[in-house]
């Protein structure tokens, strides 16, 4: 039979319906992709203008106020002891900070998304406290570092090798602590996991670490009341595309060769990496010199301003171990 009488033999009805099904789609579906795709690019992980993820202070809360504020006080105490850096690494120029306050040992704070340099200073005190100099950074699509898109650790952590390397060329740094919050916690993992690894590449203190940013970014939309239907899954379609990397990817995947001591700072009511979930990456990590300090509703990125002196201690206590045989 012909195509032309195969269709002439089709009842009336099944082509209406078929004409009200595809009228439907194109009055809801294709609508309904735009609204998603457009809410997708909102909530990207891109930054469209520099103003955007700048050093200025990423919220209006009061918290993250003091905590803004009580580390740029510090860094202004310390400012004779900066140096400001550059570097380029994959066509980036990236900036950052050196506070060389005369010891023989540094700590690297890598921020978490949105946040620029000036976020970690608030993070260094307890360690200036404790001995340590200071390194800050714009991580690429941050303050006044170059780039576009946040590949949430995956590419950024080469910068933090190439930093590290920089740290020893110019400044003789042979021991570094990597302090990382949220996104840079898997940044500062990647990092001590990579083969390109530098030796003065030390050990990792994780505050709020996650197994994976698919599930902490979803958690993150809905206290936000955002949808996740459709556009969290976009987003991720696009931050493959452009980055390589999908936020199905995480510190779950590779913990369980990190052999490098570590300190794990969670709160239990943290509710972009759940407590249970931290608990499971603690477990798998193999290295024999880890600890995992919870604190009492602390929430995500909060828990130094919730509790300080549990924070810091934690901190003191770790360092202590880490250096014991050193002189």
């Amino acid at each position: 039979m012909s195509l032309t009488l195969y269709m002439a033999s089709v009842p009336q009805w099944v082509w209406i319906a078929i004409g009200i099904f595809v009228a439907v789609n194109l009055l809801l579906c294709v609508p309904f992709h735009f609204w998603a795709a457009q809410i997708a690019h909102r909530c990207s992980m891109s930054r469209r203008e520099k103003k955007q993820w700048s050093r200025e202070c990423s919220s209006d809360e009061p918290y993250q106020r003091e905590m803004y504020d009580e580390g740029c006080l510090w860094a202004e105490k310390h400012a004779d002891r900066r140096h400001d850096l550059h570097m380029v690494n994959d066509g980036l120029n990236l900036y950052a900070e050196y506070f060389d306050l005369g010891f023989d040992r540094t700590v690297f704070v890598i921020p978490g998304r949105t946040e620029g340099l000036r976020y970690g200073y608030y993070f260094a005190i307890p360690y200036a406290e404790r001995g340590f100099n200071v390194m800050v950074i714009d991580q690429r699509a941050h303050g006044e570092s170059d780039g576009v898109w946040n590949s949430i650790g995956f590419h950024e952590h080469r910068d933090v090798i190439k930093w590290a390397e920089l740290l020893r060329d110019r400044f003789g740094v042979d021991s570094i602590l990597i302090h990382g919050i949220c996104i840079g916690s898997a940044c500062g993992l990647y990092a001590l996991l990579s083969p390109d690894c530098p030796e003065n590449l030390r050990g990792l203190v994780a505050d709020g670490m996650y197994p994976n940013f698919y599930d902490s970014y979803k958690y993150h939309m809905i206290e936000l009341k955002k949808p996740t239907f459709m556009v969290l899954d976009m987003i991720n379609w696009w931050q493959k595309h452009y980055t390589g990397y999908g936020m199905e990817k995480g510190p779950a995947d590779m913990i369980h060769t990190y052999d490098k001591p570590l300190l794990m700072l969670h709160g239990k009511g943290d509710l972009y990496s759940l407590p249970e979930e931290a608990q499971k990456l603690y477990d798998k990590c193999p290295s024999e010199q880890k600890q995992l300090v919870w604190f009492e509703g602390g929430l995500h990125s909060r828990l130094r301003y919730q509790n300080k002196e549990l924070y810091d201690r934690s901190i003191s206590e770790f360092v202590d171990k880490c250096y014991a045989n050193k002189a």
